[in-house]
């Protein structure tokens, strides 16, 4: 039975969560300049409500879930990988969960063959953070690296973190397990790995934004097209409701409550001000839309394009 947090924390990674509905399609719109920005699905989470909802003012969480038909009890994340195609670069932002973090994810590899993209012919990943569903699926079955030709990019904050033998002392007893797989995948990739800060170029046309909060060294990235950028989210906002609707509101998936709502509310103003497309790795449609001031908050509208 899903309770609360510290539970559903402790139990990922022990592939022992309830499958969701998974699926592996994908979107894609043309970036310009002769790039091409893709979401590739990597399945979904299921989680217990308590893990983003808890603390929260019950009387007017239970009116925004309502309104978008969202179960207090239980919440199925998709999980959107985003790639972008640039001449002879393919390029994956995050690397999904792999086969061992939950049944209903992990299904990345699958997502890019209906794309058309060996895993082989990706030539950098760039991360946004090392939570599980975003970072284990660096590795296959068999413990070897799937992307085999990848260079890998990550914020040096971030990188760290990780990689710091204290951090599964530090983080928490719940979140201790996302510590030592972060870890152990770390170690695997160390060799190929270059690092960056906020406002640094990544690769030709991405460039890093701190978006601290989630974990300590979060970064979103903006890829330029030549017109406006596509702000790739990562999980600095993580849901298309509550997320939305009252962005100062603390969420129990952010490391740290305080500064991911300051993120949040940032991030959704500047969005919603220059008309930006977003990416968001745990938004619907395919992760791809644009926000919208409404009622003093915000509202997610899916691109149709």
């Amino acid at each position: 039975m899903f309770t609360t947090r510290r539970q559903v924390l402790r139990g990922m990674g022990a592939a022992a969560m309830a499958a969701g509905v998974g699926g592996t399609g994908f979107r894609a719109m043309a970036a310009g300049e002769g790039r091409e920005v893709l979401t590739a699905s990597d399945g979904n989470l299921v989680l217990p409500g308590d893990f983003a909802f808890e603390g929260l003012p019950e009387a007017e969480l239970a009116k925004i879930l309502d309104r978008h038909g969202v179960s207090r009890e239980r919440i199925e994340p998709p999980c959107n990988v985003t790639i972008l195609r640039d001449g002879d670069r393919t390029v994956l932002f995050d690397a999904g969960a792999g086969p061992t973090f939950m049944p209903s994810a992990g299904e990345l590899a699958d997502a890019l063959y209906d794309a058309g993209i060996a895993p082989e012919a990706v030539t950098d990943i760039v991360f946004t953070h090392g939570h599980p569903d975003h970072l284990w699926g660096v590795l296959d079955d068999f413990d070897e690296l799937l992307f085999s030709e990848a260079r890998y990019h990550m914020g040096r904050a971030e990188w760290d973190y990780w990689s710091d033998p204290e951090t599964v002392d530090t983080i928490g007893q719940a979140r201790a397990a996302f510590a030592v797989g972060a870890g152990r995948r770390l170690e695997a990739i160390a060799e190929r790995t270059g690092f960056f800060k906020d406002g640094d170029e990544v690769l030709p046309g991405v460039m890093a934004r701190a978006t601290f909060g989630h974990t300590p060294g979060h970064m979103s990235f903006e890829i330029g097209t030549g017109g406006d950028p596509i702000l790739v989210l990562g999980d600095a906002v993580t849901n298309a409701h509550v997320n939305f609707e009252r962005p100062d509101w603390p969420s129990g998936s952010d490391q740290d409550a305080d500064m991911g709502a300051a993120t949040r509310v940032r991030l959704l103003d500047r969005a919603a001000t220059d008309k930006m497309l977003i990416i968001g790795f745990h938004l619907p449609g395919g992760g791809i839309g644009r926000v919208e001031r409404k009622d003093g908050a915000y509202r997610f509208v899916e691109d149709d394009a």
